[in-house]
């Protein structure tokens, strides 16, 4: 047994955050790590679960970077000293130790990647989520292999089109990288202010999601031959203009939250879809309504495969960072954070906090 002393945002009874001074009692996992965390982000996933979960208790957090502490038994890929970020089971009723959101936190192997000397902590804190959230929704959902090792554009020779909505988020950029890298033609929308970033990042074009043709121009530019779409916003709005874009003949579309059934149906030669990475870890997502999942062991061998790829292409300087905000204050100062999202005070960028 293990004895930690740390600081920690659990969820409170008021289902908000309460910063913690606690030791913690457990058992190391082979395949588990303990780091210690310099640098947290927050994600849309943050607010939502620290407004709905009913864990009381739970550490809260889903992205961190740090330095490894200790190994597992079953631990192969790093060692004592290493610098990494990942993807930690935040808000968890059936392990309330998890979180990411401590000054010391329980990390899984297969969902943490080794970063490069000329990555920051700080940059290392944006990956872990968007990694395994895009991992998943790519070849899981979407049947896209993920580029890896010295594999380059043209895996997809054929070139096709493929929709990212949202593409200036923190996900998007994610994405666009990893599909361009795949070899797809990534069309993404955006704001017009956005579109030099956007297109930086490996988009062929971009489109203004305020438009009411949006859907329509995209249709138009790719010919009336997209079949992949990929929702990084997920609103009633942004499904409806992707079922515009996407092909007369049908196709595929993803989102990363709950379907609009309001728009589902609209077309039924649209499979659509939706991602709830801490599915990846195998175990059973206790959430209630949508949210929930059974446990399916398979994918945390896929999720491992999706961090090893990830960490290829940092160590060949092939991924760069997305855009992020330095905030002061550590972990109290996550809260206001928080409140920032939900009323929209975050200008699109990630926030991220030196722990």
């Amino acid at each position: 047994m293990t004895y930690i002393q740390r600081r920690a945002l659990v969820t409170s009874e008021g289902m908000g955050l309460e910063l913690v001074e606690r030791t913690d009692l457990f058992d190391l996992e082979p395949d588990m790590m303990t780091c210690r965390v310099l640098a947290v982000a927050l994600n849309p996933g943050d607010a939502k679960s620290s407004d709905y979960t009913a864990s009381r208790g739970s550490v809260a957090g889903f992205d961190f970077a740090g330095e490894v502490l200790q190994v597992g038994s079953g631990v192969t890929r790093f060692k004592y000293g290493d610098r990494i970020a990942g993807f930690a089971f935040g808000y968890n009723p059936d392990n309330k130790l998890t979180g990411a959101f401590a000054d010391i936190v329980l990390a899984v192997e297969g969902f943490a990647l080794m970063l490069p000397p000329q990555w920051t902590f700080e940059e290392g804190a944006t990956l872990g989520t968007s990694i395994c959230t895009i991992g998943f929704a790519l070849t899981h959902y979407l049947g896209v292999s993920m580029p890896a090792g010295d594999e380059r554009v043209g895996h997809h020779s054929q070139g096709d089109h493929i929709l990212i909505s949202g593409g200036a988020t923190a996900t998007g950029l994610v994405a666009t990288q990893l599909l361009s890298l795949a070899g797809f033609q990534v069309v993404a929308t955006c704001s017009p202010s956005s579109a030099t970033l956007v297109k930086s990042f490996g988009a062929i074009a971009t489109f203004d999601y305020r438009s009411a043709a949006c859907g329509a121009e995209i249709r138009a530019f790719t010919a009336d031959n997209l079949v992949r779409v990929l929702d990084c916003v997920s609103s009633a709005e942004t499904m409806s203009m992707c079922y515009a874009a996407i092909s007369s003949r049908g196709g595929h579309y993803v989102g990363l939250n709950p379907l609009s059934a309001r728009i589902k149906y609209t077309r039924r030669d649209i499979k659509a879809e939706w991602v709830m990475a801490l599915a990846m870890f195998g175990l059973p997502v206790r959430l209630g309504g949508d949210f929930g999942r059974p446990a399916t062991p398979s994918l945390r061998g896929l999720g491992t495969r999706i961090f090893c790829a990830a960490e290829d292409l940092l160590a060949e300087d092939r991924l760069k960072a997305p855009r992020l905000q330095i905030r002061v204050g550590g972990l109290p100062a996550i809260r206001e954070g928080l409140e920032d999202m939900r009323k929209g005070r975050t200008d699109g960028v990630k926030l991220v906090y030196t722990v």
